[in-house]
Formats: C-alpha cells, sequence, structure tokens
C-alpha cells in the first residue's frame, strides 16, 4: 500500500514539474508572440533608407516594394543609432538642452560672448624710428608689467641726436638754449634724464636703445618681429588688460523694449557651470545691425581671477521689464548642418544613453551666435552642439538617415580664391589616386594614396575662405574628411577601405560642390554599394569604374551629375 502511495506522490510531482516546464513555456511564448504583434511596425525602402512610412507601399522616390525596417537588438527605432562613449570622446561630442529664449517667468535668455574691455587696450609703440635688433616679447598671451624691456632698436635717427647732444655740451656755457633744445629733443623720443646725462658723462654714442612697456597687460597681438623696420609712431604691440571684460549680447529686435542700462543680469558660462556672475547692463547699442537684425548689449565683468577668456561663450539671464507672450526658442548655431535649403540636427532622445537621431527644423533669424527655431524642436530636447558632422558620419556608415541621404539638394556654393582651389585640387588628384586603387582592389596601394591625401588635406589654408559662411563650411568638413580618411590609411583590410571610402567621398563631393576645383568632375552612384544601400564617389571621367566592387562589378554605377564650378 504504501509503495502505491509514493507512485502516485511521484506521478503527482511529475505532472507538476510538467505543467511548470512546459505550460509556462506557452503562456510565455504566447505572451511574447502577442507583444509582437503589437508592436507598430515601420516600413522602409532597401535603396533610400530616409524612407520611413507607417504602411506598406511603394517607395516615393525608386517605386521599390517598402520593407520591415529593423529595429535594434538594443530597442532602438529604425531611425536611431547608437555611439560608444570612447567615439564620442574621440570625436568631442558635445550636447546641450535647449530652452526658450524666454521663460514662462519672464525671464530672457540670451547668447554672449567675452571680449576685451576696450577701455582697458593700450597699445606699445616705437618713439623713434629703426631696426628692430632684440625682440623680447615672444608671443601673443605673454602678461607684460610697465617698465618692463620689450626691444632693442638700433636707430640711426638716435645716433645722430647724440653726437648733436655732445657737440651741444661742449658749448653749453656759450649757446645755452641749442643745448636744453638737443636735451628735450632726447625726451620726446623717451630717454630718461638718467640716460642723456649717462651719455653726455661718457661721451660715448649708444646705438641700440630699449623700448620699455608704458603700461601692464597682456599682449593680445603682436604687430612686428625681430629684424623687422619700424618708424617712429608706429606699434609695435596690442595689449589688453584683462582685469576686467565685456559681456557682449545679441538682442532681438522685438525685445529691445526689455533692456536698460542698470539691469541686472545673471550670467553663466559652459567653462564653470555651477557658478552664476552678476553684473549690470552697461551699454545697449543706439545702432541696429541691418543683417541680423539686433542690438549689441553689454555687461563689464570683473576678471581679477582671469576666469573669463576673450571669445568665451556666455549666458546671460535678464527679467524682462514687460510681459512676454511669445517663446522663442533658439538652438547655437554649431548645431545645425545645412543641406540645400533645408536644415537638419542630430538630437539625443534619451539623457543617459548616446543615442542619436537627425531631426529636420525650420530655422528664424539669426542672431550671433543662435537661430530661432520655427519648428521641429521643443524646449528641454538635448541636440549635438559640437562634432555634427561626425554624428552624421556615423549614421552614414551605420546605414541610417542622415545629411548625405536625406536630400538631393547640394551645397551652398562659394566664390573662393585661386590659391584656395589649387590646394583642394591638390587634394582632389590624390582622391582620385585613392580612388583608382580601390577600384583596382590594391588595398596597399589604397593605404599609401590615403596617406599623401591626408598630407595635402592638412596643406589646404581655411585661412584663404574669408567668407564667414564658408569658412564655416570648411571647418564642419575637414574633420570628418580627415578621420574617415585617417580610417582607410591604418588598414589593409579593402573592405574596410571601402566602407570609410563612401564616407570621403560623400564629404569631398560637397567640399568640391562648396569650393570648386579647376576641371569638370562627374559625381557617379552604385546602388548595390554598401549592402545595397547605395554610395557615391568622384570621377574624372565619364566612365564608370566601380571602386567599391572593383573586378566583382566593375562597370556597376552611373553618372548623377556633372560638377563644373571652376
Amino acid at each position: 500500500m504504501k509503495k502505491y502511495i509514493i507512485y502516485i506522490v511521484i506521478l503527482i510531482a511529475g505532472l507538476f514539474l510538467g505543467w511548470l516546464l512546459f505550460g509556462g513555456s506557452s503562456k510565455s511564448e504566447v505572451t511574447h508572440d502577442h507583444n509582437t504583434a503589437e508592436t507598430s511596425k515601420m516600413w522602409t525602402c532597401s535603396m533610400h533608407p530616409q524612407i520611413m512610412q507607417p504602411e506598406p507601399g511603394d517607395c516615393p522616390i525608386c517605386g521599390m516594394d517598402l520593407i520591415p525596417a529593423e529595429v535594434g537588438a538594443e530597442g532602438l527605432a529604425a531611425n536611431q543609432f547608437k555611439l560608444t562613449k570612447n567615439a564620442m570622446a574621440l570625436a568631442n561630442v558635445q550636447t546641450t538642452v535647449i530652452g526658450n529664449a524666454i521663460s514662462a517667468d519672464n525671464t530672457i535668455t540670451l547668447s554672449g560672448k567675452i571680449a576685451e574691455n576696450e577701455k582697458s587696450n593700450a597699445v606699445q609703440v616705437s618713439y623713434f624710428a629703426g631696426r628692430i635688433e632684440r625682440l623680447n616679447v615672444n608671443f601673443t598671451g605673454e602678461k607684460i608689467r610697465k617698465g618692463q624691456l620689450l626691444a632693442t632698436v638700433y636707430s640711426p635717427e638716435l645716433v645722430k641726436a647724440q653726437q648733436e647732444l655732445l657737440t651741444a655740451a661742449s658749448v653749453k656755457e656759450n649757446q645755452p638754449a641749442l643745448y636744453k633744445a638737443v636735451r628735450n629733443k632726447l625726451k620726446l623720443w623717451k630717454l630718461s634724464e638718467n640716460q642723456i646725462n649717462q651719455i653726455e658723462k661718457t661721451g660715448k654714442v649708444k646705438e641700440n636703445f630699449p623700448v620699455y612697456a608704458t603700461v601692464s597687460g597682456t599682449v593680445s597681438e603682436k604687430l612686428v618681429e625681430q629684424g623687422d623696420y619700424v618708424s617712429q609712431g608706429q606699434a609695435l604691440l596690442k595689449i589688453a588688460n584683462l582685469n576686467s571684460v565685456w559681456a557682449n549680447f545679441d538682442v532681438y529686435e522685438n525685445q529691445i523694449s526689455n533692456f536698460k542700462v542698470g539691469q541686472n543680469i545673471s550670467i553663466t558660462t559652459n567653462a564653470y557651470p555651477n557658478e552664476t556672475f552678476k553684473a549690470k547692463v552697461s551699454f545697449i547699442d543706439p545702432v541696429l545691425n541691418q543683417e541680423t537684425r539686433t542690438v549689441t548689449m553689454r555687461a563689464v565683468l570683473n576678471n581679477s581671477k582671469g576666469k573669463f577668456k576673450p571669445a568665451m561663450f556666455v549666458t546671460g539671464k535678464v527679467e524682462a521689464t514687460e510681459k512676454q507672450t511669445e517663446q522663442q526658442l533658439s538652438i547655437p548655431a554649431t548645431a545645425v548642418l545645412w543641406t540645400g535649403k533645408r536644415s537638419v540636427v542630430y538630437v539625443k532622445p534619451d539623457a543617459s544613453k548616446p543615442v542619436f537621431e537627425m531631426r529636420e527644423v525650420v530655422l528664424g533669424g539669426r542672431a550671433g551666435e543662435n537661430y530661432l527655431v520655427e519648428k521641429g524642436l521643443k524646449s528641454g530636447e538635448e541636440i549635438v552642439t559640437n562634432g555634427v558632422f561626425t554624428i552624421d558620419a556615423s549614421a552614414q556608415l551605420q546605414g541610417k538617415k542622415s545629411m548625405m541621404n536625406h536630400t538631393k539638394e547640394i551645397m551652398e556654393s562659394f566664390s573662393t580664391s585661386k590659391k584656395f582651389k589649387e590646394q583642394l585640387q591638390k587634394a582632389y588628384e590624390a582622391y582620385i589616386v585613392l580612388k583608382d586603387a580601390l577600384v583596382k582592389t590594391d588595398a596597399n596601394a589604397a593605404k599609401t594614396s590615403a596617406e599623401n591625401l591626408q598630407k595635402d588635406l592638412t596643406l589646404v589654408d581655411m585661412k584663404l575662405l574669408t567668407n564667414e559662411e564658408a569658412h564655416k563650411q570648411w571647418m564642419q568638413l575637414v574633420p570628418t574628411l580627415k578621420s574617415s580618411n585617417a580610417e582607410i590609411a591604418k588598414t589593409t583590410d579593402v573592405d574596410v577601405q571601402r566602407k570609410y571610402f563612401k564616407v570621403l567621398s560623400e564629404h569631398f563631393i560637397m567640399a568640391v560642390q562648396s569650393f570648386g576645383i579647376n576641371e569638370v568632375t562627374y559625381k557617379q552612384y552604385c546602388p548595390m554599394a554598401d549592402s545595397d544601400k547605395g554610395a557615391y564617389w568622384l570621377s574624372k571621367e565619364k566612365q564608370v569604374l566601380n571602386p567599391y566592387f572593383g573586378d566583382m562589378m566593375l562597370k556597376c554605377g552611373e553618372v548623377k551629375e556633372t560638377i563644373n564650378n571652376n
């Protein structure tokens, strides 16, 4: 009997375990399927990943059937991508949480920049003509004190004047007026009584004379070099006294009535995020800037501890004198990428994760270093403000929506100097050599070509771009040009080289479209490159020779555009 009871207990226990194992699993599986069914799918085009639609259909660009967009294993949306912390650090990616220019408590937020206090600036001049035998100031930013030896000058005029002094001293009893006139002449050249008496006492003519600092401060600009000839009164150095600095803010035209001299202003900086500096409005420019439709408002800051540096960005908050109903959202100009007439930014949806997505925005007027946002962003969102092109390059590499596949519009073109075009032309020639190496699937030659291209990119002098917008455009392009090319130069894996060649090509195309070279070039496209995502490149000839496949599909591709802006 006891044996049967034991069998029954074992049987019950087995049934119970079976229910736990198979019944629980089945329930879990049903739940999983249920969740999957409820997940809203997005549909995209394999040829144009920027297309995202909530329902299946045809691609509005090429007409192909849309396919389900993949959601990453980490739960990312189809248009989102992730960067490692190391990649963000290397690219110096910085983000900013944006807010309304006018907050709910009627406080107006302004963007500004630190500048030298012009009232404290001075120019050190040479009081006599001559050649600078020795210059004791070696660099800008060097601190000097009043009475410090700045330079030694050889002056033929002073040599002659000293000889006149010795002659006049020998007849001073008979011609005291002449003697006095010669001494006064030397005093006008800032020679001291002791120096004049020393010359007269020794009877020796000094060839080299010192130039002493007349003020204390920091050298903001060096205007001469050792060996230069200077004329009387010529400026040698610009000296700034940085014990006090100006904080200049841009005020929109419709906000001018809210500000007055003497008003309190709270100032913060990125350098010292936990500190707030109190000041008062000291000046409001009476003339409106016709281009930006703003006026400059100024506050004077005590800088005895040297915390504020000229050109440092600052934010000012002022309580409006009138109640504001319009909510104005502004973003830094460095956050914006331009694609023809459109503008885009990169948003960080989750502050705790290095995940990004591209967002098209509609911008209003520009004031200084900021743009007003009319559409596309809301207060409290976090956007990328530094390293934007690197973020965009990462989006391209991961096949996500990016500036390059967002629109077919070309970049704005600029009028550039002949010398800049020649430098860009040389880099273009090196690019073509790299492209030809990839056509031949020669990884070693591609590596060497990329090394040569890197040198030519470094030699392109951005100072030749006098147009401010052109200068900023190149400043945005060059980091990604160099970084993607550097990846090609560090490997002999041709698949890796081709992956980064896509990014290099897209940015080089933008450079050629924006600044021009001295010949016609052809923008070509292969729809099957990069796992059917498509890729562009530049060529000297119309004939298609594919650098992404080489002999495997040498003629795959077509000419998309003939670029002729030389």
